[in-house]
């Protein structure tokens, strides 16, 4: 009788030889060996130990920064060099540190010497490097310069930014700034106090502030002053006395469905598909994500900075943008990330798939990944029972979602299978639908667009994932991306680099494929397999019928403005986003005759760690331009009431990035009484006030990938999100270029008084009515022209 016993390391589908085999006979063991497997295998180490060798270098790099290693190497030979001139710029030091050299009596004295000089010359090599890490803090710490009047630089920031570039050093890496960053600071209680008194003065009638005014006076004589000694503590101890508890309170201890309600989508190029072919496609898609990854683990990218300034940004969420996804808890969820992951997992018509995009230790080229993808489009393979809507579960409530997991894919087949689509470098979805701007029906199209990347058919996305990109059965594409682990701007970077690289890198053949040659022997992509129970199978029901009433009751407006842009504001000497909020105040009140709680989003990542700050959009100013502008004031009236308004919002936003904004504060001051157990009247209160109108800009950060003068069709219309308040509205805006502007309008409908579309014909009156207060010879738009622009071809 013969026993056999296999063991393979490489995919089953494949069939590919096993690693190793090995027979039990009478005579003994024939043990057989795959040269292939084993190939592999050292190949994947090289790797994984080449990827260690550049963490520990670009680790020292950081470290030294804003020196460099090779500086060591000069302070030693200009000490070594004082020493044979028969100077002591130690002052004695190194002769006490020859006394107490530990040495053998084999070693000369000139060697001692040499040696003790080599000591002392590595740690006056580090005091340096931490006077001028001290420095740079300090510099960094310097915001006076963002409230000074545009265009005028006092000699102070003149003298600061000659400063702030000496001790910058040269080729920073992506975190070689993160220990430079100054931490955000506590403002005092009584000034967030006065602020918030301000912001909503124009939301309450005289008893309502007066009632609110006693419970702020209250807490900040009494209650505040103890909480904010906690927070001051903590923000001595911790690197951000914000952006844990945001992370966690905010987003990870939510028990609703994340997506429509935080989740978030970024969509195509508007009006131009570079192939129709969606293998081609996400070949050229996956390569180019890889490719970032590559760049980012060897921190390759460029640190992020304030426009047109040489003030770094933090880059700590970067730090988690692939091999990253939220587990979920039954009383929080968690983030998790693992250091690397050489697959992608695959969702198409109910099936999931893990495809590896590296083989023998190299990234598979575009025309490979789309022979692969091919492949999984032309599976023929039925879903597992219960496989076919298994990512409701991620779209549903989290306990139920917490619980299911906890039970049915802790062990076993369903634990490998689950543990693969996590621990992937980001998920993909082969969409069977079609999804673009139509010529006949854009605003329509957009609509569908939008909600399709938002929530898709509410299974067929992966809600956990950092992102899940989307490619549609026509060539278009879109992103998906959870929240709690990094905001917008963090995800748009990627983006942006990806849809650049697609188009203008990597490119396709005239036949539309990706460019290069295949290698027919990879191994078949690997289908997953599960084994879900019938009471498994019920949960996975109950979760798509809520995800599904939620995604039934969320509407958009998706409409790119192509009037004018910020081209024009700028020539009113107008701050463009100014320009934008005020429209939005003013289509407000028009659309429902008063004002509301207004959030827009601000970051604070000139501080280490640093996420969002609110701006309380509006004002008092605000709202006396608007009421000014409808009751008929004169012209130079309401102009007078709106440079007022938009100054008053640039002042808010300067403060909101520098660490002077009111919410957050707020919000750790809440956090605290939670953990002390104490009732704050006045806190709850602030904390339960509805967004009735929440908004964010998404800035274009890397401008230099696209070219909008030689190809202007290569647009993106940017991105949005879903209501924040069941009756309010999420308002995502961006600025392509000087001429165009992109919004993105959601609201639910079970809402009886909101409604997209007609916010969104108020807004566009309400630009059109600005720029002619403000320029009063500028020509009545052609709105005709305006909603429905001239599509480019799609290729």
């Amino acid at each position: 009788h013969r026993v056999v016993f296999s063991y393979t390391v490489i995919m089953a589908e494949a069939h590919q030889a096993v690693a190793f085999q090995f027979t039990v006979t009478p005579e003994g063991i024939d043990l057989q060996l795959s040269h292939q497997a084993l190939s592999e295998i050292y190949l994947s180490g090289v790797r994984s130990w080449k990827k260690r060798i550049i963490r520990v270098k670009n680790s020292v790099i950081t470290g030294v920064y804003p020196a460099s290693p090779s500086s060591w190497l000069f302070v030693v030979i200009a000490i070594l060099a004082t020493m044979y001139t028969r100077s002591d710029p130690s002052m004695g030091l190194i002769a006490k540190i020859q006394e107490h050299l530990p040495v053998s009596q084999s070693m000369s004295t000139q060697c001692q010497a040499v040696v003790s000089a080599v000591l002392f010359s590595t740690m006056l090599w580090l005091m340096l490097i931490f006077t001028m890490r001290l420095c740079l803090k300090q510099l960094l710490s310097y915001h006076r310069w963002m409230f000074e009047q545009h265009g005028k630089m006092s000699t102070t920031t003149k003298v600061w930014v000659a400063l702030v570039r000496i001790f910058s050093g040269r080729k920073p890496l992506l975190y070689s700034y993160q220990g430079s960053l100054p931490n955000l600071p506590v403002p005092a209680v009584k000034d967030t106090v006065k602020k918030y008194l301000e912001s909503v003065r124009p939301l309450m009638n005289d008893a309502e502030y007066e009632r609110m005014t006693n419970l702020a006076t209250e807490f900040e004589s009494s209650l505040g002053n103890r909480l904010q000694w906690y927070l001051k503590l903590k923000s001595l101890w911790a690197s951000n006395y914000v952006s844990d508890w945001w992370e966690e309170y905010v987003y990870l201890r939510g028990r609703n469905p994340i997506m429509v309600n935080s989740n978030y989508y970024g969509m195509d190029f508007l009006y131009v598909t570079p192939t129709p072919i969606q293998a081609a496609r996400a070949g050229n898609f996956i390569h180019a994500f890889f490719l970032y990854r590559r760049k980012l683990n060897k921190e390759e990218i460029k640190p992020s900075r304030i426009p047109g300034t040489v003030i770094p940004l933090c880059a700590a969420q970067c730090e988690r943008i692939f091999n990253t996804t939220r587990t979920p808890g039954e009383e929080t969820d968690s983030v998790q990330h693992w250091q690397d992951s050489d697959y992608v997992a695959v969702y198409h018509k109910g099936r999931y798939f893990r495809l590896r995009v590296y083989q023998a230790g190299r990234l598979l080229s575009p025309r490979e990944i789309e022979f692969q993808i091919q492949r999984i489009l032309d599976d023929p393979s039925a879903p597992s029972k219960g496989e076919a809507k298994l990512g409701a579960l991620t779209a549903g409530d989290r306990i139920p979602w917490a619980k299911a997991r906890a039970k049915y894919f802790s062990t076993g087949i369903n634990k490998r299978s689950l543990d693969c689509i996590e621990r992937a470098a980001f998920f993909v979805t082969l969409d069977d639908e079609e999804q673009c701007i139509m010529e006949d029906d854009p605003e329509a199209s957009l609509d569908r667009y939008a909600k399709s990347l938002l929530h898709g058919k509410c299974y067929d996305r992966w809600f956990d994932k950092s992102f899940s990109v989307v490619f549609y059965k026509n060539g278009k594409s879109g992103i998906n991306a959870e929240h709690s682990w990094a905001d917008a701007p963090v995800v748009a970077h990627v983006w942006e680099y990806t849809l650049a690289t697609d188009s203008f890198q990597l490119g396709y053949n005239e036949e539309g494929h990706c460019k290069g040659e295949v290698d027919s022997s990879l191994p078949v992509p690997q289908k997953l397999n599960w084994e879900i129970p019938p009471e498994c199978e019920e949960q996975i029901s109950q979760s798509l019928v809520v995800a599904q009433a939620l995604a039934d009751d969320v509407q958009f407006h998706v409409f790119s403005f192509r009037t004018f842009g910020k081209g024009k504001i700028k020539k009113c000497r107008v701050s463009p986003d100014a320009f934008i909020q005020m429209a939005l105040q003013l289509a407000y009140y028009r659309d429902r005759g008063t004002f509301c709680l207004t959030y827009e989003a601000s970051m604070t990542r000139l501080f280490r760690e640093g996420r969002t700050e609110t701006v309380r959009s509006c004002t008092n100013e605000s709202s006396a331009f608007v009421r000014a502008l409808e009751g008929g004031e004169t012209a130079d009236v309401c102009r007078r009431l709106f440079r007022a308004a938009s100054e008053k919002h640039q002042q808010l936003y300067r403060m909101a990035m520098t660490g002077a904004g009111i919410d957050r504060h707020l919000f750790c001051l809440y956090v605290v009484s939670k953990y002390l157990g104490v009732e704050s009247p006045f806190l709850k209160e602030v904390l339960s006030e509805p967004w009735r109108l929440s908004t964010s800009q998404t800035s274009v950060q890397q401008v230099e990938l696209f070219d909008l003068v030689n190809h202007p069709e290569f647009i993106s219309c940017g991105g949005g999100f879903g209501p924040v308040a069941d009756d309010g509205y999420g308002v995502s805006y961006n600025f392509i270029g000087e001429n165009i502007m992109n919004f993105h309008i959601s609201c639910k409908r079970s809402c009886t008084y909101t409604d997209p579309h007609k916010f969104g014909d108020q807004l566009r009156k309400a630009l059109h009515d600005m720029l002619q207060l403000l320029s009063p010879n500028q020509k009545e738009p052609n709105k005709t022209e305006e909603s429905r622009p001239e599509l480019k071809k799609q290729q």
